[in-house]
């Protein structure tokens, strides 16, 4: 099928549209306004169920196939992914009318110096978000942040000499299957590509939308 002038030039066109997808995916990691700097990130509950939340995207690497994420070692999600790492991530452009989805495993990361490495370039008032006293999802019966009342209300610039590295936890995502749906009036395109060990390479087709 020709494309209309209308068209965007990966309309028809496979491998366009896998790059598109990546220039949807890598700025994600260093633009806030990006849509993909907040994607919906899925992996399975201790119960068997699906697990969805925001995170931050802090990191892209197309090359190796994956994603960064930072989160809190106490989280019920570390000991989750312990037991099965299967995930997925959720992306979409309203504007560019582009859903990515996901698919692949998750895994935290052990090396010690890696982690210390993604510590240090982590801003102040991101480092605050692990400076809770007690693990995400602890039932609380007031309202609260779970920060210590002495921080409560007071700058990030104030609090560059606590250190909360303890609680810091490196979430990476391995990408093992994209699903691409761009949404068009004169009519949907959807594919998927799966990656190969074997040949270390990407196969992709269309699929109905």
């Amino acid at each position: 099928m020709t494309p209309s002038i209308e068209d965007p030039v990966f309309y028809n066109d496979l491998n366009l549209s896998f790059a598109k997808a990546w220039d949807l995916i890598e700025p994600g990691a260093s633009k806030r306004t990006s849509p993909a700097h907040t994607p919906v990130v899925g992996t399975i509950g201790g119960d068997g169920g699906p697990q969805l939340r925001i995170m931050v995207l802090r990191e892209a690497d197309r090359a190796n196939r994956r994603l960064r994420f930072h989160t809190d070692v106490r989280s019920t999600k570390i000991h989750e992914i312990a037991s099965n790492g299967k995930a997925s991530v959720l992306m979409y452009d309203a504007a560019e009318k582009l859903q990515l989805r996901l698919s692949g495993e998750a895994h935290i990361q052990k090396d010690k110096a890696e982690i210390d490495d993604a510590w240090s370039n982590s801003t102040t008032f991101a480092r605050r978000c692990y400076m809770a006293e007690r693990p995400p999802a602890t039932p609380s019966l007031v309202p609260t942040s779970g920060l210590p009342d002495w921080i409560e209300g007071r700058q990030p610039d104030e609090l560059q000499l606590v250190d909360a590295r303890a609680n810091f936890a490196v979430l990476w995502f391995e990408i093992h299957s994209i699903e691409w749906l761009f949404l068009a009036n004169q009519g949907h395109r959807r594919a998927r590509w799966d990656w190969h060990d074997g040949t270390q390479s990407w196969s992709g087709r269309w699929i109905v939308p």
